[in-house]
């Protein structure tokens, strides 16, 4: 199994983007993004550029169905 580091809110939309996901809107300081493939919606928090942990990135890429290895390869 692969390590995840800790990355930014931006990295993570970057990689969510190349994956197929496209920006719904934002509520507060969190932003929607949908995959019109597998229909899933999944949401990133984007607060000030502070780093997001290993633990809730898992939980992102729960959410968007995509695998550690191929959210690395992004």
């Amino acid at each position: 199994m692969s390590v995840l580091a800790a990355l930014t809110a931006r990295e993570i939309t970057r990689k969510l983007v190349k994956a197929g996901f496209r920006f719904i809107y934002a509520k507060g300081s969190h932003c929607f993004f949908h995959n019109l493939i597998s229909n899933r919606i999944t949401l990133v928090p984007m607060h000030g550029g502070k780093n997001i942990g290993r633990g809730l990135l898992r939980k992102i890429l729960k959410q968007a169905g995509i695998s550690v290895e191929e959210f690395i390869k992004l």
